[in-house]
Formats: C-alpha cells, structure tokens, sequence
C-alpha cells in the first residue's frame, strides 16, 4: 500500500498529464485541418472507461498507462497515389474530407510535431508558474573552498572567486553549477571567474566520481574538487512579473533540449555515460522521491519529465513523431511519398532501436535498484 501511494500514484498522475497534452497537441491540430478523430486514449491494451464526445471521438483510459495515442479517421499509410485513390473510394465525398492522409504536407507535418511541442509548451507553462509564485534563485556562486590537488585547484582557481560562467554559458544562480557541469559533454569545461573586479577564464578537466544525488539515488558525478556558498551568506529568491518568468521559463527548456541533444551526440561518440538512462521504473522511483518533497517540486519533476518525452519523440527514429517528419521530408524533396517496401523497412529497424532501448533502460532501472 505504501508503494501504492508512494511511487505509483504520483508516477501514473505525472504520466496522465504529459500524455494528455502530447497527445492533446496531435488532436488539437488535427481538428484544426478537419481531420476526423476516432480515438483518444491514454493508456494502451482493454478500456477501462470512457465516452464519446458529439463530433465521434472516444475518449478512453486503458489498463496499461505507459503512453497513450490519438487515431485518425481512415488511419493507414499510404504509399503511393494509386493507393490513396483506391483509398477514397472506400469513403463518400464528405468523409473524404476528414482523411490524414489527404491533407497537404504541412498541414500532417503541423499535426504530427504538435505533440512533441505541446509538451515544451507545458514545461514552459510550469516553469513560468513556479517562477512567479515560488520564485527563482539569483544568489551569485562564490568559490568557499578549492581542494588541493583538484582539477579546480590545477587550473588555478582560488577561494574566494565568483563563478561567472561555465562553457560561455551565464551562471546566474548557485543552483546552476552543478547543474552545467554534469551537463557538459565535453572532456574539459571553461569557467568564467570574477576576481577582484578582473575576468578570468579558467580550462578546468572534471573528474567523475560514484556519489548520490540529492534523494540518495546511485549516480555518476562530474567534480571539479570546489565547495560553493552563496555570495555574502545571502541567499536571493525572487519571484518574477509574467514576462520574465516567460524568459527563463523558455530559457530553462531549452538548456534541457540542448543538454538532452549534447548528451545523445556524446553516446554517439562513446563518451555519454549511459549508465544514468533510465525507463518507467526509474522514473517512477523518482517522481516518487520528488513528490515528497512538496507541489512544487512535483511541478518541476514534471516539466523536465515533458521535456525528455517531447525530446524522444522527436528523433527521427520511425514510429515515433520524429520518424514520420523523416518521412514527410524525403516526401517533400523526392515529389512523392517513400515506397511501401521502403518504410516497412525503416519501421524494422525503429522497432529493433526501440526494444534495444527499452531493454537497456530496464536492466539500468533494475541494476539501479540492487537487482543485478
């Protein structure tokens, strides 16, 4: 029971929302194109619940609630023009005109990447809220403590310095060294430092230690060998007016989008440490953790868990939003649609990446928990 109320309500809670508005993207402007809509589902396998509304759509929670889709009237790919006017003959003039497949590229382009967008704008939204009402930090990063022998110590920076900037990019809160440190994919990190008034940049090479993260979950740290305090003791919380928490709020998403993209590309080149991929059961665990912290860090939990799932569904990967932008781009540049054979092919192969993701995830959530 505990389990229940602990991890299992608050992850199921998390997934509904993201899932929703994912999804809630696609059909927004699929109705917009007068696409007709049949299904709306948050979850996948048996229904559970659920109704129709007046245009003919059911709205439906299932059984399993790991995902959810939106299925278009007529619903099918269509390879090739002989198809799709076999395809119209099925349907009467009116109901033609509610077909996917029928609308111009852009219009299925629009629909397709409104869900991974729907997710960034939620993010946005939710940062924007917690800056407004809970407030952000801007307290300065002093340097208190440089270990000796430690790469900070190595490159030459003192106690006493105040961090500027890390890798060009501005540091304007304590909370945010660490956070652009363990982000950086690359072997070395450039840290801005202000020195009695003069700017000094430093070339620093991180080490990466095993620690635990603030919930006490196994992780992989980058450390530079530096104790951090906030400038004059003074801790500086500021809530924000609408529109400069808007900025930050957009700025904070994409800094994750950028650092998501960093680190696939570092996988890429053998470097990403990918031992910190997690799947549902991870997650899980800690939107668990998160959710005793309070609302607010719910919230947070929330938008980063947006961000990553309108992020994935971006990558050109077939059967996921990304993949099917792939295809609409080699339709745009070849004049016509790929051939049936030919993404039948592509969607093997991003079944294959998908399981292989999927298993590795788990063994990592399963290794995570002390089972292997």
């Amino acid at each position: 029971m505990e389990i229940l109320i602990s991890f299992i309500i608050p992850f199921i809670i998390l997934l509904t929302v993201v899932v929703f508005i994912h999804e809630y993207g696609h059909y927004y402007y699929a109705k917009k194109y007068g696409v007709g809509v049949t299904d709306f589902s948050i979850g996948f396998g048996r229904e559970i619940f659920g109704f129709n509304d007046k245009s003919g759509t059911r709205w439906k929670f299932c059984i399993i609630p790991l995902g959810g889709y939106v299925k278009f009237f007529g619903d099918r790919n269509v390879f090739s023009q002989a198809e799709q006017d076999e395809l119209l003959k099925k349907y009467s003039k009116e109901d033609q005109k509610k077909l996917f497949v029928v609308k111009p590229l852009y219009q299925r382009s629009l629909i397709v990447a409104a869900g991974p967008f729907a997710n960034f704008l939620l993010a946005i939204l939710i940062f924007a809220f917690i800056y407004m009402f809970a407030g952000k930090d801007f307290t300065p990063a002093q340097i208190q403590e440089v270990q000796l022998e430690s790469p900070a110590y190595v490159a030459g920076i003192k106690s006493g310095d105040i961090i500027e900037s890390i890798n060009e990019k501005e540091v304007k809160s304590i909370m945010e060294v660490s956070a652009f440190i363990n982000s950086s994919s690359s072997s070395k990190i450039d840290i801005g430092i202000l020195r009695n008034g003069s700017e000094l940049t430093f070339s620093v090479e991180p080490k990466m230690i095993k620690s635990e993260d603030s919930l006490g979950n196994k992780a992989n740290k980058k450390i530079i060998g530096i104790k951090i305090a906030p400038l004059n003791e003074e801790i500086n919380r500021q809530r924000l007016g609408p529109a400069t928490a808007l900025f930050y709020a957009v700025k904070e998403t994409w800094f994750v989008i950028d650092a998501s993209w960093n680190f696939i590309i570092s996988m890429f080149k053998g470097t990403g440490d990918t031992t910190q991929l997690g799947g549902p059961i991870k997650i899980a665990k800690i939107t668990g953790q998160v959710a005793k912290l309070g609302f607010i860090a719910f919230l947070s939990i929330m938008a980063y868990i947006s961000i990553s799932l309108g992020f994935i569904n971006l990558l050109p990967i077939p059967m996921l939003d990304g993949g099917h932008l792939m295809f609409y781009a080699f339709e745009k540049i070849l004049g016509r649609p790929l051939t049936q054979r030919t993404q039948e092919g592509f969607f093997r192969i991003g079944l294959f990446l998908l399981l292989s993701l999927m298993f590795f995830t788990t063994f990592n959530d399963l290794r995570d928990l002390g089972l292997f």
